[in-house]
């Protein structure tokens, strides 16, 4: 038996993920070319549900443009507290996601109620790793790099791979 044989599965779902993964990036790039140099829909969207979560148990919390237009602000009053960019709005990780589903075999008729499931789960997780780091830049300013860069990343990406186990283990039927 020839090593490629050995190793057709593996060499078959990387091709699928990182096929599908450029794809989906080049649409993702197409998208954010839409918003001719401002806050992408679904950043501002993202940032407007989590200035409302923070706004149930904060007074003054709002959102708004930052300088750049790229990326949007949430005020406490009238300081920017955070800003949040293009890359904090969880698509790219949704992409991620759904590369590494439709990679890993057929489709099925579970995908269909799981790809959601997972897209809302990590965007769920996203807003709260937000509501986080709005927290974290209140109270531990010198905390935020760390926080957002690899504490809050890695929550992010431990729901993800927590999602592919169960789809793994549990939920596929292979």
């Amino acid at each position: 038996m020839s090593i490629y044989q050995d190793f057709k599965p593996s060499i078959l779902f990387l091709a699928k993920f990182i096929g599908l993964y450029i794809v989906l990036n080049v649409l993702y790039g197409f998208y954010l070319e839409l918003s001719k140099g401002e806050a992408d829909l679904m950043t501002r969207w993202v940032t407007e549900q989590s200035a409302e979560i923070l706004s149930w148990y904060n007074n003054g919390i709002s959102t708004g443009p930052k300088d750049d237009l790229k990326s949007v602000y949430i005020f406490k009053g009238e300081r920017a507290v955070l800003s949040v960019y293009e890359g904090c709005n969880g698509l790219n990780v949704m992409i991620i996601f759904i590369s590494f589903l439709m990679a890993y075999g057929t489709i099925s008729k579970k995908m269909f109620w799981f790809i959601p499931a997972g897209l809302l789960t990590i965007h769920l997780f996203n807003l709260a790793r937000i509501v986080l780091l709005y927290h974290v830049t209140l109270s531990m300013p010198d905390f935020l790099y760390f926080s957002h860069k690899y504490l809050f990343t890695a929550f992010i990406y431990i729901a993800v791979f927590l999602s592919w186990a169960l789809w793994i283990f549990k939920i596929n039927d292979k």
